[in-house]
């Protein structure tokens, strides 16, 4: 008998990753989102790299511009991570980023898929 929540993490991947793998050319193990994030109160905006490496059942790596994250949590469409003092979450199906210096400063941008090369 399968567990329900062994079911709703292979549908969480699957849609988690669906905008790629409708798009993309080959399937590589790797997604890569690009993300324009404003930061307030400075209204500085910022180019983020999302780096997403996956495999048939789930999310197994997570970088942001080129450094892996201690470690990061899945939860339906968002990935939830930490960097240094900045809390960040991603929506994948919605391509959205936020995040938050620990109440001192937050961010909210966009994303973008980048074609696998």
């Amino acid at each position: 008998m399968l567990r329900l929540d062994w079911i709703i993490r292979r549908i969480s991947v699957v849609v988690l990753l669906w905008p790629l793998l409708a798009t993309a050319q080959r399937d590589n193990g790797q997604a890569v989102l690009r993300c324009e994030a404003v930061y307030l109160p400075e209204r500085t905006v910022w180019t983020r790299t999302v780096d997403i490496g996956y495999d048939q059942r789930r999310v197994r790596s997570v970088g942001i511009d080129g450094v892996k994250v201690y470690s990061f949590h899945v939860q339906g469409t968002w990935i939830f991570t930490a960097l240094d003092n900045e809390r960040i979450q991603i929506n994948t199906a919605t391509l959205a980023w936020t995040s938050d210096f620990r109440g001192l400063a937050t961010s909210e941008g966009r994303c973008d898929w980048l074609q696998p090369g």
